[in-house]
């Protein structure tokens, strides 16, 4: 069952050989590649990333997506639903997302604060298999758009909502496929080095941290004039 401690155990040493195993990004280190600072001036750690690793994203499954498959420009989002900047950061992505209709938004599972983060993830994962992206992005919305620790128990009573009944969204966030979906996406974010939540993969870069929404639409408009997030 979802609350079995044992599987959530086994999602944590599964994160821990992903960090261990990190790919050449992680291995570089974050810097700034790239002179950029946030909206409160500071500066943003940055990074070029290998190509033929962020080609990769696309192919996960239980990525939730925002935008037209064809848009120009897609913005891929790593994130806990435990991290506190990530509740900011939800409300700006999603104000990115009905703002510019030529940016696709992916949100990729990161959950690396807690257990009950993982708890939390496998169940938008089950979300996404059964319903879709739109189902999957209301509750990425509607958990993080309220205060307090999100776990499973909390996740599936929102899950509830949305039309399933919760015993069936757990038996999906429990099966074999979430389980590898959600790996996919915590060894993902470890091979790119994107150890702090939220982070993002914006054409080729990785960035660090939430800048905050006007320094993101900044980096998404010289991407599109120069195809780097600052010309």
């Amino acid at each position: 069952m979802l609350l079995d401690r044992r599987r959530f155990l086994a999602v944590s040493a599964g994160l821990a050989t992903s960090l261990g195993t990190a790919g050449p990004a992680a291995a570089q280190g974050y810097g700034q590649a790239f002179a950029v600072t946030g909206d409160e001036g500071r500066p943003v750690a940055n990074m070029r990333l290998p190509g033929e690793i962020t080609g990769e994203i696309q192919a996960l499954r239980g990525v939730t997506y925002l935008g037209p498959r064809e848009a120009e420009t897609t913005l891929y989002e790593f994130f806990d639903f435990n991290c506190p900047y990530c509740r900011k950061a939800a409300a700006d992505v999603a104000s990115l997302g009905a703002s510019d209709s030529g940016l696709r938004i992916g949100l990729v599972h990161n959950p690396i604060l807690s257990v009950q983060s993982a708890q939390a993830a496998k169940v938008a994962l089950a979300v996404q298999r059964k319903l879709g992206s739109a189902a999957a992005w209301s509750l990425y919305g509607q958990l993080l758009g309220k205060p307090g620790r999100i776990d499973g128990p909390g996740a599936l009573a929102a899950a509830a909502g949305l039309g399933v009944p919760a015993a069936e969204i757990e038996a999906i966030a429990d099966s074999e496929e979430v389980r590898l979906a959600l790996k996919s996406h915590m060894r993902m974010a470890a091979d790119l080095g994107l150890y702090a939540t939220p982070s993002y993969v914006l054409g080729n870069t990785g960035i660090l941290g939430h800048p905050g929404v006007n320094a993101l639409a900044k980096m998404i408009a010289a991407l599109r004039r120069c195809d780097r997030i600052a010309c």
